[in-house]
């Protein structure tokens, strides 16, 4: 039990992140985060190492922010804060930026986090949304597109 509660202690930030860019809102990332963690929690497989976990848990947090959305639960509520309101930034460039993530499709918004936030190398994105390397390098390639022409070429992506 206590080699979970290291996993969790050690991905924790990354899953609330990723969940958060996910679902652009507070509350409904901590839900993920939760039910990504309980679900690790009460797995009952054998992980082949802690790379498969780390896999495992990003795979399931984007399933669950995924099904957020779906849900009846969702269709009929609306946020009680939104996200823009509650996080500060060092300096304008950073929150344009930030937004301009926040406005991409969930395949980009979730490729161009792990790649750029969580320096995650393509092959490990690869594994963790178990997509061909190929198409982690072909959404990357049309977000960082994206950002470009929502940015107006203030920003060099590589």
């Amino acid at each position: 039990m206590e080699e979970k509660r290291q996993i969790v202690e050690k991905y924790f930030n990354m899953i609330y992140r990723l969940a958060l860019s996910q679902t652009k809102n507070r509350e409904m990332a901590e839900d993920v985060v939760q039910e990504v963690f309980l679900r690790y929690l009460k797995a009952d497989r054998g992980f082949e190492s802690e790379e498969h976990i780390k896999a495992w848990v990003i795979r399931v947090a984007i399933n669950c922010s995924h099904s957020l959305f779906s849900s009846s639960w969702y269709k009929k509520t609306a946020p009680m804060s939104e996200l823009k309101d509650e996080i500060t930034f060092d300096s304008e460039e950073k929150s344009d930026v930030y937004y301009a993530v926040k406005e991409l499709a969930p395949k980009y918004r979730a490729v161009i986090h792990l790649f750029y936030y969580e320096d995650m190398s393509i092959d490990e994105i690869s594994k963790a949304l178990k997509v061909n390397p190929s198409t982690v390098k072909s959404q990357l390639s049309r977000g960082r597109k994206l950002l470009r022409e929502k940015l107006k070429g203030g920003y060099d992506f590589v």
